[in-house]
């Protein structure tokens, strides 16, 4: 795969208080990805970008939530989250990833 094709698999890591504690107990790391993005897509994606071994991919479709904007109802649109475990030992450095 080219560079350009792995970076529209791979949106950008989701950092939250939630995947840092993820990050440290299971060496788990967690992307946003493309809706069309499979679970072999993420995984080589992940791999080539960032030079680890995959275990493991999760993925879970987000519903977008529903919100007042200027008194107007509207909703954010629906996304997909992917959960990469690595192998023991390796790591991302995902505050300078340019994913």
């Amino acid at each position: 795969m080219n560079e350009a094709k792995l970076y529209s698999v791979i949106r950008a890591p989701r950092v939250s208080e939630k995947t840092a504690r993820l990050q440290e107990v299971s060496n788990q790391y967690a992307f946003e990805v493309a809706k069309t993005a499979t679970k072999a897509d993420i995984k080589t994606a992940v791999e080539q970008l960032f030079s680890v071994k995959v275990e493991a991919v999760n993925v879970v479709n987000v519903k977008g939530k529903n919100k007042a904007f200027r008194n107007r109802q509207g909703s954010r649109g629906d996304w997909r989250k992917a959960y990469v475990t690595l192998v023991d030992g390796q790591s991302i450095d995902v505050m300078t990833a340019k994913a």
